[in-house]
């Protein structure tokens, strides 16, 4: 336990990414112009980017009035077993955004690797289709680090970790944009 938290607590008291407040500005952005935001990731990833698209609908919008036009491609398990069972499990979040993203809006990965097919696939997708792609990674960021236009890399080799550092940089956006005066 005592390692845990030094290391949580090293990491939180580290310098955030100069990409998290990009991101930030563009969620401001997103919430004014009502721009879709998709979140996506796998296993405890894919329970954050839940979590923080509740946080984003709802969270905000009891403070705001408004909250942001979310959606966690990792929720729907119909859409999800479907795809993997026809197309490939690589193909799980690409396909959504396929069929629903559009420029301008936002595209959120969360990874601890930055390495898993269904990211990178769904982040060239994203970009192909002129989509703001961030990446919220640990480890050495990956291959997402690279594909990604605003990568947010805190340099960890702990999954655990990694997935904690994912909330508070989330959840430290949606503190900011409690902020924001509802227009």
């Amino acid at each position: 336990m005592k390692n845990y938290k030094e290391l949580l607590v090293e990491k939180i008291n580290s310098k955030l990414p100069k990409n998290l407040e990009i991101l930030l500005k563009e969620l401001r952005i997103s919430l004014n112009k009502r721009n879709s935001v998709y979140l996506c990731g796998n296993g405890g990833s894919a329970a954050n980017a839940n979590h923080i698209a509740n946080d984003f609908l709802y969270g905000l919008s009891s403070k705001l009035k408004k909250g942001l036009n979310v959606e966690s491609l990792s929720s729907n398990v119909a859409v999800i077993t479907c795809l993997a069972n026809d197309i490939g499990y690589e193909n799980i979040f690409s396909e959504q955004i396929k069929n629903k993203g559009k420029k301008d809006d936002l595209l959120i990965v969360l990874s601890g690797s930055g390495n898993s097919k269904n990211i990178l696939k769904a982040l060239k997708v994203a970009n192909s289709k002129k989509i703001k792609t961030f990446a919220i990674l640990g480890y050495d960021g990956g291959r997402a680090k690279k594909i990604c236009k605003y990568p947010i890399h805190c340099p960890v080799n702990d999954m655990q970790i990694s997935e904690d550092i994912q909330m508070f940089y989330l959840n430290y956006c949606l503190k900011e944009l409690w902020k924001q005066k509802s227009k």
